[in-house]
């Protein structure tokens, strides 16, 4: 990498950056299974129509309030993806994936803490009636292609300021979501899966979201060069946050 993102390499925001990720994704994976959790749970099915939006406007809300911080990343296809697109260091790959599985696993234990272990199964993410795995496969594989597209091409240049890649991300998750839902889950995020099949010691499928999103962030990548060509400075520095302080001044 010939372009790194102003202070992104000074350790003495190291800390900042893994506590971005951390709480950034127990926040996504708070709402993405607490939603279905608490709609069982509580008996009130009233927003059921609405839940496939909640992740979207969440990571919608954290890409404004910390993206600059740590890139926003929340998810370890979106991490592989950045890296494999030459806009994120590889070193710094393994330390956000352990603070996305931190993040997530708090948010499931936090929810099993609610409302009993068992209770976090509404909040999983499977295949719909008769949807085999390997189509729930190839569907987490086709969303994740096209999630990682978004991210990537909302990050490469002046669309990456401001309100344009937050709706264009989280406008993305929540529309995958209301169509999709029903055929895999739309998880494309290994964490928002693993972390409820872990509490309610059901990880059979999980599989499923590991194979489908890490598939489909090569696919977005691939298609990324195709579209876009090299990786610009502009996706380097919206990849790794520059926490302000370009703008700040401190």
């Amino acid at each position: 990498m010939t372009q790194i993102a102003p202070n992104f390499l000074d350790p003495r925001h190291e800390w900042k950056r893994i506590f971005a990720e951390v709480w950034g994704t127990f926040l996504l994976v708070l709402v993405a299974a607490g939603g279905p959790v608490a709609a069982v749970s509580s008996g009130n099915h009233a927003g059921d129509a609405l839940l496939p939006v909640a992740p979207g406007l969440m990571v919608m809300a954290i890409i404004y309030f910390m993206g600059t911080v740590s890139g926003a990343h929340l998810n370890p296809a979106v991490t592989i993806a950045f890296a494999m697109r030459r806009n994120f260091p590889w070193v710094r790959v393994p330390g956000y994936i352990i603070a996305q599985i931190a993040g997530g696993g708090l948010a499931a234990l936090f929810l099993g803490f609610m409302f009993g272990n068992a209770a976090v199964a509404p909040g999983m993410t499977l295949p719909g009636h008769e949807v085999t795995p390997v189509k729930a496969v190839l569907m987490e594989m086709v969303l994740t292609a096209a999630l990682v597209n978004t991210i990537l091409g909302t990050s490469s240049g002046a669309r990456n300021i401001g309100t344009n890649g937050a709706i264009a991300v989280g406008g993305y998750i929540a529309l995958a979501g209301m169509w999709a839902a029903p055929i895999s889950g739309a998880s494309m995020n290994p964490v928002r899966s693993l972390a409820p099949a872990l509490v309610c010691g059901d990880t059979a499928l999980a599989w499923v979201y590991v194979a489908g999103p890490l598939a489909g962030a090569l696919i977005g990548v691939a298609f990324e060069w195709i579209l876009k060509g090299p990786p610009t400075t502009a996706g380097t520095i919206a990849a790794q946050g520059t926490l302000d302080i370009d703008e700040t001044g401190t």
